[in-house]
Protein backbone atom coordinates (compact mmCIF):
# COMPACT_ATOMS: atom_id res chain seq x y z
CA UNK A 1 0.00 0.00 0.00
CA UNK A 2 2.81 2.37 0.93
CA UNK A 3 4.60 1.66 -2.39
CA UNK A 4 1.45 2.49 -4.40
CA UNK A 5 0.83 5.75 -2.56
CA UNK A 6 4.45 6.81 -2.95
CA UNK A 7 4.38 6.01 -6.67
CA UNK A 8 1.30 8.18 -7.14
CA UNK A 9 3.02 10.99 -5.26
CA UNK A 10 6.10 10.83 -7.52
CA UNK A 11 4.00 10.88 -10.70
CA UNK A 12 1.92 13.77 -9.36
CA UNK A 13 4.98 15.84 -8.52
CA UNK A 14 6.49 15.24 -11.95
CA UNK A 15 3.29 16.07 -13.84
CA UNK A 16 2.74 19.22 -11.81
CA UNK A 17 6.25 20.50 -12.25
CA UNK A 18 7.27 19.68 -8.70
CA UNK A 19 10.63 18.32 -7.50
CA UNK A 20 11.83 15.48 -9.71
CA UNK A 21 14.15 12.58 -8.96
CA UNK A 22 17.69 12.68 -10.31
CA UNK A 23 17.81 11.94 -14.03
CA UNK A 24 19.60 8.65 -13.55
CA UNK A 25 17.52 7.29 -10.65
CA UNK A 26 14.88 4.60 -10.95
CA UNK A 27 11.26 5.38 -10.13
CA UNK A 28 10.03 3.06 -7.37
CA UNK A 29 12.56 0.34 -8.22
CA UNK A 30 10.66 -0.57 -11.38
CA UNK A 31 13.53 0.08 -13.79
CA UNK A 32 12.02 3.27 -15.22
CA UNK A 33 14.91 5.65 -15.94
CA UNK A 34 14.22 9.29 -16.63
CA UNK A 35 15.94 10.80 -19.66
CA UNK A 36 18.73 13.32 -19.05
CA UNK A 37 17.69 16.94 -19.06
CA UNK A 38 17.67 18.37 -22.63
CA UNK A 39 20.51 20.57 -23.78
CA UNK A 40 19.59 24.27 -23.46
CA UNK A 41 17.96 25.44 -26.68
CA UNK A 42 17.26 21.89 -27.83
CA UNK A 43 14.23 19.63 -27.60
CA UNK A 44 16.44 16.52 -27.70
CA UNK A 45 14.14 14.93 -30.28
CA UNK A 46 15.16 12.77 -33.22
CA UNK A 47 18.59 12.41 -34.76
CA UNK A 48 20.63 14.35 -37.30
CA UNK A 49 19.79 12.95 -40.75
CA UNK A 50 22.54 11.48 -42.87
CA UNK A 51 23.37 12.76 -46.35
CA UNK A 52 21.75 9.63 -47.81
CA UNK A 53 18.53 10.21 -45.86
CA UNK A 54 18.35 13.81 -47.05
CA UNK A 55 19.02 12.77 -50.66
CA UNK A 56 16.18 10.24 -50.51
CA UNK A 57 13.73 13.00 -49.62
CA UNK A 58 15.21 15.72 -51.85
CA UNK A 59 13.30 14.75 -55.00
CA UNK A 60 11.52 17.94 -55.99
CA UNK A 61 11.70 19.19 -59.57
CA UNK A 62 11.12 22.87 -60.30
CA UNK A 63 9.77 24.61 -63.38
CA UNK A 64 13.25 24.94 -64.88
CA UNK A 65 13.82 21.20 -64.61
CA UNK A 66 16.31 21.43 -61.77
CA UNK A 67 16.14 18.16 -59.89
CA UNK A 68 15.37 15.95 -62.89
CA UNK A 69 17.36 12.69 -62.81
CA UNK A 70 19.17 10.87 -65.60
CA UNK A 71 16.99 8.63 -67.75
CA UNK A 72 14.94 8.68 -70.93
CA UNK A 73 11.48 7.77 -72.09
CA UNK A 74 9.54 7.19 -75.29
CA UNK A 75 5.90 7.18 -76.32
CA UNK A 76 5.81 3.45 -77.06
CA UNK A 77 7.34 2.51 -73.72
CA UNK A 78 5.04 4.99 -71.99
CA UNK A 79 1.94 3.47 -73.57
CA UNK A 80 2.81 0.15 -71.92
CA UNK A 81 3.49 1.79 -68.55
CA UNK A 82 0.26 3.78 -68.76
CA UNK A 83 -1.82 0.72 -69.57
CA UNK A 84 -0.35 -1.22 -66.65
CA UNK A 85 -0.09 1.49 -64.01
CA UNK A 86 -2.45 4.34 -64.88
CA UNK A 87 -5.40 3.31 -67.05
CA UNK A 88 -7.37 1.69 -64.23
CA UNK A 89 -7.78 5.13 -62.63
CA UNK A 90 -7.37 7.67 -65.42
CA UNK A 91 -9.19 5.75 -68.12
CA UNK A 92 -8.24 4.49 -71.57
CA UNK A 93 -6.03 7.02 -73.33
CA UNK A 94 -6.06 9.29 -70.29
CA UNK A 95 -9.60 10.50 -71.00
CA UNK A 96 -10.74 10.09 -67.41
CA UNK A 97 -11.92 7.33 -65.13
CA UNK A 98 -14.40 6.97 -62.35
CA UNK A 99 -14.55 10.10 -60.18
CA UNK A 100 -12.52 11.52 -58.56
CA UNK A 101 -9.77 10.29 -60.90
CA UNK A 102 -9.18 13.15 -63.36
CA UNK A 103 -8.69 13.08 -67.10
CA UNK A 104 -5.10 13.66 -68.19
CA UNK A 105 -5.72 14.15 -71.89
CA UNK A 106 -7.83 16.82 -73.57
CA UNK A 107 -7.06 20.10 -75.29
CA UNK A 108 -10.48 21.74 -75.01
CA UNK A 109 -11.12 24.50 -74.15
CA UNK A 110 -8.25 25.90 -76.16
CA UNK A 111 -9.15 29.49 -75.24
CA UNK A 112 -8.48 28.91 -71.50
CA UNK A 113 -12.01 30.02 -70.62
CA UNK A 114 -12.13 28.31 -67.23
CA UNK A 115 -13.01 31.50 -65.37
CA UNK A 116 -15.91 32.40 -67.65
CA UNK A 117 -17.20 28.86 -68.20
CA UNK A 118 -17.31 27.02 -64.86
CA UNK A 119 -17.23 23.24 -64.92
CA UNK A 120 -14.74 22.82 -67.75
CA UNK A 121 -12.39 19.88 -67.30
CA UNK A 122 -8.80 20.84 -66.54
CA UNK A 123 -6.21 18.48 -68.01
CA UNK A 124 -2.48 18.34 -68.62
CA UNK A 125 -3.16 19.41 -72.19
CA UNK A 126 -5.27 22.49 -71.56
CA UNK A 127 -4.27 23.76 -68.11
CA UNK A 128 -0.84 22.72 -66.80
CA UNK A 129 1.80 25.43 -67.44
CA UNK A 130 4.97 23.33 -66.96
CA UNK A 131 5.79 19.88 -68.32
CA UNK A 132 8.32 19.34 -65.53
CA UNK A 133 5.46 19.27 -63.01
CA UNK A 134 4.52 15.91 -64.49
CA UNK A 135 7.80 14.40 -63.39
CA UNK A 136 7.68 15.95 -59.95
CA UNK A 137 4.12 14.79 -59.27
CA UNK A 138 4.28 11.33 -60.83
CA UNK A 139 7.53 10.47 -59.06
CA UNK A 140 6.25 11.39 -55.61
CA UNK A 141 2.56 10.40 -55.84
CA UNK A 142 1.91 7.85 -58.57
CA UNK A 143 0.81 5.17 -59.12
CA UNK A 144 -1.70 5.65 -56.35
CA UNK A 145 -1.24 2.23 -54.73
CA UNK A 146 2.56 2.25 -55.01
CA UNK A 147 3.85 5.84 -55.19
CA UNK A 148 7.53 6.17 -55.97
CA UNK A 149 7.75 2.70 -57.51
CA UNK A 150 8.31 3.81 -61.12
CA UNK A 151 11.87 4.02 -62.41
CA UNK A 152 13.19 7.22 -63.99
CA UNK A 153 12.85 5.67 -67.46
CA UNK A 154 9.26 4.58 -66.76
CA UNK A 155 8.38 8.04 -65.48
CA UNK A 156 9.89 9.81 -68.50
CA UNK A 157 8.10 7.31 -70.76
CA UNK A 158 4.63 7.78 -69.30
CA UNK A 159 5.20 11.54 -69.52
CA UNK A 160 6.10 11.19 -73.20
CA UNK A 161 2.88 9.23 -73.69
CA UNK A 162 0.70 11.80 -71.91
CA UNK A 163 2.27 14.76 -73.72
CA UNK A 164 1.98 13.08 -77.12
CA UNK A 165 -1.65 12.12 -76.52
CA UNK A 166 -2.26 15.80 -75.79
CA UNK A 167 -0.64 16.71 -79.13
CA UNK A 168 2.06 18.68 -77.34
CA UNK A 169 5.04 16.63 -78.55
CA UNK A 170 5.52 14.22 -81.44
CA UNK A 171 5.17 10.50 -80.79
CA UNK A 172 8.80 9.96 -81.77
CA UNK A 173 10.10 12.53 -79.26
CA UNK A 174 12.37 11.32 -76.45
CA UNK A 175 11.90 12.80 -73.01
CA UNK A 176 14.86 13.25 -70.67
CA UNK A 177 16.30 15.84 -68.28
CA UNK A 178 17.15 18.15 -71.19
CA UNK A 179 14.16 17.80 -73.48
CA UNK A 180 11.40 17.80 -70.86
CA UNK A 181 12.09 21.35 -69.55
CA UNK A 182 12.13 22.56 -73.16
CA UNK A 183 8.55 21.48 -73.78
CA UNK A 184 6.27 24.52 -74.14
CA UNK A 185 2.85 23.74 -72.71
CA UNK A 186 -0.27 25.21 -74.38
CA UNK A 187 -1.18 27.08 -71.17
CA UNK A 188 2.38 28.31 -70.60
CA UNK A 189 1.57 32.00 -70.99
CA UNK A 190 -1.75 31.84 -69.15
CA UNK A 191 -0.04 32.06 -65.79
CA UNK A 192 1.79 35.05 -64.34
CA UNK A 193 4.88 35.35 -62.24
CA UNK A 194 4.45 35.16 -58.48
CA UNK A 195 6.03 38.47 -57.47
CA UNK A 196 5.07 38.31 -53.81
CA UNK A 197 7.84 38.41 -51.22
CA UNK A 198 9.21 34.88 -50.96
CA UNK A 199 7.69 33.78 -54.28
CA UNK A 200 9.55 31.30 -56.45
CA UNK A 201 9.95 33.72 -59.34
CA UNK A 202 9.31 30.96 -61.91
CA UNK A 203 7.01 31.67 -64.83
Amino acid sequence: MTRSVTAVLVVTLISCGGPQPAATSNVMDRGVVLSPAPTPGSLSLGTTPTAAEIAALDIDVNAKGEGLPEGRGTYSAGAAVYQKQCASCHGVGGLGGIAPNPALVGREPRDFSFATTPGQTKTVGNYWPHATTLYDYIRRAMPQLAPGSLTADETYSVIAYILAENEIIAKDAVMDRKTLPAVVMPARDRFVRDNRAGGSGFR
